[in-house]
Order: structure tokens, then C-alpha cells, then sequence
């Protein structure tokens, strides 16, 4: 046992870690829901979705920097000191790839919204969730299958997204003939695709904080 764990035994249950990943993972969830009803919407029916989400990925670095600077305050914390770092920065780049994915529809004036698009904002969403999900077990750790359940969902959604970019992409270039066009689709698709890559970010150091603590 590390000397944090010891002291863990010793101070009474943490207060400010916690609710500071599950404002995170939650914040994550809003992003994620108001990109996927954009991309349902009409292009003049967007922007307000779009701002709400640049003022999301604020409230998130926010809370990144409040986690940060906790860890410079407190001796004491739930646990490795890396392990916090690590998930609280791996969220937060979630959230900024979902904003870049927004920022760059809304730059492009994206218009049609293809199919591929629609389904990897559905497939961030849930991916997202299954990260809230996970997160909030973090606060005793007792349902170490919970964790795992959704990071073995997390795993999956990252591998079908990486088969939904590759047809997309596939699609476009054989299909698409307006070098612009393939430009503006390529860069959204990508983006939305490193999301779920770096959704899978945070599920490796949500597995590594449940191995530690099993």
C-alpha cells in the first residue's frame, strides 16, 4: 500500500475531486447531445446549438483548470495524483475535439449533413455517456463490472466508428468531384473520429484507476 492509500483510511471521504470528474463527464454529455441535435437541424437552425456548445467546451476547461489547481491544494487525494491528471485532461480532449467538429461545420457552412456525420455524433454521444456512467462509480469503486461494462462499450464504439470514417471517406473520394467539398467533409469526419479515439483515452485511464483499486 503507497502512502496515499494509507492516508486515504485516515481523512474522511473526498469532496472535491469527485463532483469535479462528474462535472466533467456530464459537461461531456452536453456537448455531445447538443452536436448530435445539430447535425439533425437545418444549417439557419444551428448556430444557436453551436454557441451553446462553445460556451460548454468554456465551462470544461474551466473545470479542468479548478481539478488542477486542487491538485496543487491538496496532499490528500482519492488516488494516484497522474491518474487525475490523466482523466481530467483526457475529457477535456473529448470536449475539445467535439467543439473543433462543431467549429468546423459551422466554418465550412457545412449544409447537407450526410449520413456518416449523423451516425458518429450518435456513436460520440453514447460513447460519452458510457464515460459519465463510468465515472460516477468512481466515488467508492465497489462496482469495479459497472466500470468495465462501459469501457468494453467504449472499446466497441471506437472500433465501428473507425469503420463508419473509413466508408465515409471511401465514399467521398470516389463520389465527391468539388475538391472543396472533400476538403470540408474529410476535416469534419476526422474530427468527430479522433473524438471517439480520444473517448477511448479516457476508458484506458478509467481502466487503469479500476485496476489499481480492484
Amino acid at each position: 500500500m503507497n502512502i496515499n492509500n494509507f492516508f486515504q483510511f485516515l481523512v474522511p471521504k473526498d469532496k472535491k475531486f469527485f463532483p469535479l470528474f462528474e462535472q466533467a463527464s456530464s459537461n461531456l454529455i452536453e456537448i455531445a447531445t447538443n452536436l448530435h441535435e445539430a447535425v439533425n437541424l437545418p444549417l439557419k437552425e444551428r448556430d444557436v446549438l453551436f454557441q451553446k456548445i462553445d460556451l460548454l467546451e468554456q465551462i470544461g476547461e474551466d473545470i479542468t483548470r479548478q481539478t488542477n489547481l486542487e491538485l496543487s491544494r491538496n496532499f490528500i487525494t482519492p488516488f494516484d495524483r497522474e491518474d487525475i491528471h490523466a482523466l481530467i485532461v483526457s475529457i477535456d480532449n473529448v470536449a475539445d475535439n467535439l467543439h473543433g467538429a462543431a467549429s468546423r461545420m459551422k466554418l465550412y457552412q457545412v449544409d447537407k449533413i450526410t449520413k456518416s456525420i449523423r451516425k458518429l455524433t450518435e456513436i460520440n454521444l453514447e460513447a460519452c455517456q458510457n464515460i459519465d456512467t463510468a465515472v460516477r462509480e468512481l466515488r467508492d469503486l465497489k462496482k469495479i463490472k459497472n466500470i468495465t461494462d462501459a469501457i468494453v462499450k467504449i472499446n466497441k464504439l471506437e472500433n465501428k466508428s473507425d469503420n463508419v470514417y473509413d466508408k465515409a471517406v471511401l465514399d467521398l473520394f470516389e463520389n465527391e468531384t468539388d475538391a472543396k467539398n472533400i476538403i470540408k467533409y474529410k476535416e469534419v469526419l476526422s474530427v468527430l473520429e479522433t473524438a471517439t479515439d480520444k473517448c477511448k483515452s479516457v476508458a484506458n485511464v478509467l481502466e487503469s484507476i479500476s485496476v489499481k483499486h480492484s
